[in-house]
């Protein structure tokens, strides 16, 4: 752990909660479009997908656009199960850190994600853990759709020292997207990039000897 840290701000898909876009390519694949990995990856994406990230058209409107982009007959149902499949499990050693971590870090959270797979998460966690919202960890919450704004911009990182009153010597961000850790160190946090295979469990907040 960075010496000298007082505030950490947690990336959410790919830290907390596992996820495998792959998963999400294959089903929209399984569903005749095939496409669908050149319009969406995890280091790039269409308009439509950026849109729906900074909350500028609603769930509707996305699985609508979706439909049409296919030219298939598909249903909402097996557009919005598509659109989740990526999103696995929150394993319980992660939310254990969390708890742990709350008693001496402010802790937030900055994630680009959506309607859609907003209410999915908070499901997926109620459904394993017990827990109504991912909120109850954190001490804010920065989800791109209800913020308009999304990673790597430089904007989102100031806004979130500026509205917390962080200073970014002090802040720590912990994300798996290169391009989103380069965001937050052009604003002076400190960061850790979780490489392919490492895990914040096994390879950064490990147990006391």
């Amino acid at each position: 752990m960075i010496e000298g840290i007082k505030h950490i701000i947690f990336d959410l898909g790919g830290v907390l909660l596992n996820i495998d876009y792959k998963l999400t390519e294959k089903a929209f694949i399984n569903l005749g479009v095939t496409d669908f990995p050149q319009r969406y990856s995890q280091l790039a994406q269409s308009q439509l997908f950026d849109d729906f990230e900074t909350g500028k058209i609603a769930s509707t409107e996305f699985i609508s656009e979706m439909k049409n982009m296919s030219g298939l007959q598909l249903s909402s149902e097996q557009i919005t199960n598509a659109w989740n499949a990526m999103l696995l499990d929150f394993p319980i050693r992660r939310l254990q850190i969390l708890q742990q971590l709350r008693l001496y870090y402010d802790l937030l959270l900055l994630s680009n994600t959506n309607e859609i797979h907003e209410v999915a998460f908070n499901d997926i966690l109620y459904k394993s853990h017990g827990m109504p919202t991912l909120g109850v960890f954190f001490d804010k919450m920065y989800l791109s759709h209800r913020i308009g704004m999304r990673k790597p911009n430089r904007e989102v990182f100031e806004r979130i020292l500026d509205e917390n009153g962080l200073k970014a010597a002090d802040t720590l961000f912990i994300d798996d997207s290169p391009q989103h850790i380069e965001g937050a160190k052009s604003v002076g946090i400190r960061t850790i990039y979780l490489e392919k295979g490492m895990t914040i469990e096994s390879d950064i907040f490990l147990p006391k000897q």
